[in-house]
């Protein structure tokens, strides 16, 4: 969670590189800030990806697909413009 405020001074030109980065990223100047923050003075470490993927690697049981996920959603979103539409009681 995002709850303090930082205020940095940037020459025209460091502005400038920031903007143009963060439209090419389709991201905010704050959130590419703060990338470079994790980036630089550490963020997740190497060893907590490792043992994340440790953990993952050892779960079991029946997970859905992407598209099975997508699908999921879409039905759920048409159950509820249903709903809303009249179409259907909740």
């Amino acid at each position: 969670m995002l709850n303090e405020r930082l205020q940095i001074l940037v020459t025209s030109e460091q502005r400038r590189r920031l903007e143009r980065e963060a439209q090419r990223r389709g991201v905010s100047v704050g959130s590419l800030i703060r990338e470079a923050v994790d980036a630089h003075f550490g963020g997740v470490t190497v060893e907590d990806r490792r043992q994340a993927l440790t953990v993952i690697a050892a779960m079991r049981g029946s997970f859905a697909t992407p598209e099975e996920l997508n699908r999921m959603v879409e039905d759920e979103r048409d159950e509820a413009a249903d709903v809303m539409l009249g179409r259907l009681r909740p």
